[in-house]
């Protein structure tokens, strides 16, 4: 054999394949990798977010807040909680409720609202069943709810799953409109309920 015509390593085709070989990889391994890196090591994490209120996210259900009773009933719900009784902030949120029920238009087949407290006023107990005919009564454990977490003081209002869930809560102070907001885009992202 001619030592002039020696023969390369590798042919410049199989080079080249192996290029491509190993660039289709990372277009496919790459963004698992660096996904798995942000997750891991919080790094490029956006914290802008979509909804109003104060994601829950942890898998607390209303009974762990000491709501007696069935929660959700395979709809969404709005719930409202006030553990010292119903006060005016509660009779607010009850409202809202209420008018967040009848925004929702032909999605409020798939929601419904209640109420869990200890005590109700006797003369609101008479408005509840006059003008809130639709509204859930439910019990409230006050000392199992400030146990809770999740569960600060005063009236709060949530949006609870299908499955019994705690999805969000709001406080007398949000406005009624973000939550329609929120509760709408749960309904458009939900197969459920």
């Amino acid at each position: 054999m001619n030592p002039a015509l020696a023969m390369p390593d590798a042919p410049p085709a199989r080079r080249r394949g192996r290029l491509q070989l190993l660039l289709i990889l990372m277009v496919v391994i790459g963004p698992m990798v660096l996904a798995s890196a942000m997750y891991k090591f919080q790094f490029w994490v956006p914290e802008g977010r979509s909804f109003h209120g104060t994601l829950v996210g942890n898998g607390l259900t209303g009974a762990d807040i000491g709501v007696r009773g069935a929660v959700s009933g395979g709809a969404w719900q709005l719930l409202v909680t006030a553990p010292a009784g119903c006060q005016a902030d509660c009779q607010q949120l009850v409202y809202l409720a209420r008018q967040i029920h009848i925004g929702l238009g032909r999605e409020a087949s798939r929601a419904s609202h209640s109420l869990a407290t200890t005590v109700v006023p006797a003369d609101y107990a008479e408005t509840l069943r006059q003008e809130y005919p639709q509204l859930r009564r439910l019990g409230l454990d006050a000392a199992a709810y400030h146990k809770a977490a999740a569960a600060p003081e005063g009236a709060q209002l949530w949006i609870v799953d299908p499955h019994g869930n705690l999805v969000l809560r709001y406080d007398g102070a949000t406005r009624g409109k973000q939550i329609l907001n929120d509760l709408r885009h749960l309904l458009k992202l939900s197969n459920i309920g």
